[in-house]
């Protein structure tokens, strides 16, 4: 039976694009991105020709990066591939009606536009993935700070219809083995959930020690997926 209520996760970026994120999208014709400094990611329809792949081009300009995230679809062989990452869609299922674990430890603060240098250099540090400095718009960004100083981070990124994608979770190495991705992690599916919405994320096949992370905090796997980079023609 096909699950209807997942069915937007099957193409992340481009439902976020004309959802919840439209005030955050540039366009031409058929083809949809992120602001620069926003994010890279960009998407087309679903099974695109030759004139939704020129519609892209344009809207990025010649000899561009094309981040298209998880889509299946392939440009034209006359796109430069840039990379190739393996990866997995996890949601989480955990129980919505179970007590939420103790919040003890570190206080979770919320970080706003003030934070933002501080996240860029985090993100630096610690390598989570694409972060641009508009980033943090695209969501709720919580961190934990040691003596004033931002140690770890995690936020939301992707929203299509009815999800949340949590995202950056990042602590500095000095800071490591004390529980902070855990808070920071149960801390956002709360607010996901409170909402009314259910979270997701997305993470590198390789990177097995953040897949049992997540697996610990109530997520698991929904599909593989295949991370790809082009550059324009």
């Amino acid at each position: 039976m096909v699950n209807r209520d997942a069915e937007a996760l099957d193409d992340p970026v481009g439902a976020s694009l004309r959802g919840h994120h439209a005030r955050l999208a540039r366009r031409y014709g058929r083809a949809a991105g992120y602001l620069p400094d926003v994010a890279t990611f960009c998407a087309v329809p679903a099974d695109p020709g030759p004139a939704e792949w020129a519609d892209l081009a344009r809207l990025l300009g010649r000899g561009a990066f094309a981040d298209m995230f998880s889509c299946p679809a392939v440009p034209p062989p006359d796109w430069e591939p840039v990379f190739t990452l393996e990866g997995r869609q996890m949601t989480w299922s955990g129980d919505r009606s179970a007590p939420p674990r103790p919040e003890t430890g570190a206080q979770v603060l919320e970080l706003g536009p003030e934070s933002v240098p501080e996240m860029l250099g985090l993100v630096e540090l610690t390598r989570p993935g694409p972060f641009r400095p508009r980033t943090p718009e695209l969501g709720t960004y919580l961190g934990i700070r040691d003596n004033g100083r931002l140690v770890a981070m995690a936020g939301e990124r992707l929203r299509p219809p009815g999800w949340t994608e949590i995202s950056a979770v990042c602590t500095a190495p000095e800071a490591r083995g004390r529980g902070h991705a855990v808070r920071l992690i149960d801390a956002l599916v709360a607010r996901v959930l409170e909402r009314g919405e259910r979270p997701f994320l997305h993470v590198a096949e390789a990177n097995t020690g953040a897949i049992a992370l997540y697996e610990r905090t109530g997520f698991t796997s929904r599909e593989h997926v295949t991370f790809r980079g082009f550059r324009t023609p």
